[in-house]
């Protein structure tokens, strides 16, 4: 909403402060403050090429994933550059094909969580009153739980089924996300616009998803990449243990459970999963401190990272 609006029974104007289009460009100026980091720069390449690596990798192995072709823990040849798991696997066939289940599992998670922890937050923070005080307890329910004790007790109980995994793992972030954008709307929703909107009969809906949500959009996406970061180390953690994806499947954190016992004979194949792992969640991990440096203002200058 933007321009003069005529009010009934009044010759004056009221100036309805709806910044539409300074919003949007309030989240590209946040994009391109953070761009200006070496952090984010070298999160975002770091995140870039592990992607690439999952996405492509099933397309250019040199062998399928659970083709048996050497001995158990074969050691790095011309034929296996990484050498063969504890079944005779070929570990660079698996590492290629490994990696979309553990990130596409853990966006989906991220999405799932943030989408409704903003919602939940979105909602506690513009109602206030009874409804904030219901929503942010139940949300502390939730929290008092361990992210992985929470996910292990209903997965012990249905069994490890990726929808509940992903599920869950999702639910969890919510109230942590929640937290965030409960604080950001209740000073969103002070705003002289927010109250010009109300005062011109808009829909409450309409007020928290079209005017407070894209200017809150900034320390939401800070929580995205953190929450995608948890995502990446839980699933990964829960296929360590077994309850991801099932044998023969192959997983970056499944493939860690399997050959951690012959980590002394071959170490490629617990050592290359663990690397690409780490080096995922590292880049997830710059690119949302870069955001959330900006948003706190901290090191503006460009000289450093």
């Amino acid at each position: 909403m933007s321009g003069e609006v005529q009010m009934d029974g009044s010759a004056s104007a009221v100036v309805v402060q709806a910044p539409v289009a300074k919003r949007h460009s309030l989240l590209a100026a946040t994009l391109r403050e953070a761009w200006r980091f070496g952090r984010t720069k070298a999160g975002l390449v770091l995140t870039f090429l592990i992607v690439l690596i999952a996405i492509a990798g099933p397309w250019v192995t040199p062998h399928s994933p659970t083709e048996i072709l050497a001995m158990p823990y074969a050691s790095p040849s011309s034929g296996l550059p990484l050498g063969a798991d504890y079944l005779g696997h070929d570990v660079l066939s698996r590492v290629l094909c490994g990696g979309r289940t553990v990130i596409g599992l853990a966006l989906v998670a991220t999405v799932i969580g943030v989408g409704l922890g903003a919602t939940l937050g979105l909602v506690a923070g513009y109602a206030r009153r009874s409804i904030d005080e219901t929503v942010m307890r139940l949300l502390d329910v939730i929290l008092a739980f361990p992210q992985l004790v929470l996910v292990l007790v209903f997965v012990a109980i249905v069994g490890p089924k990726l929808w509940l995994i992903v599920l869950l793992t999702g639910v969890s972030h919510a109230p942590r996300v929640a937290r965030t954008a409960r604080a950001a709307t209740l000073d969103v929703a002070q705003r002289d616009f927010v109250h010009s909107a109300e005062a011109l009969g808009v829909s409450r809906t309409k007020i928290i998803f079209s005017e407070i949500l894209p200017n809150i959009s900034s320390p939401l996406l800070v929580e995205f990449g953190l929450r995608l970061t948890y995502s990446i180390a839980l699933i990964a953690g829960l296929s360590f243990m077994g309850f991801g994806m099932q044998p023969p499947a192959a997983d970056w954190g499944l493939m860690i459970n399997e050959n951690r016992l012959g980590i002394i004979v071959q170490p490629w194949a617990v050592a290359v999963p663990v690397l690409l792992i780490a080096i995922l969640t590292i880049g997830t991990n710059f690119m949302a401190d870069g955001l959330d440096r900006v948003l706190t203002g901290i090191e503006r200058d460009t000289s450093g990272a």
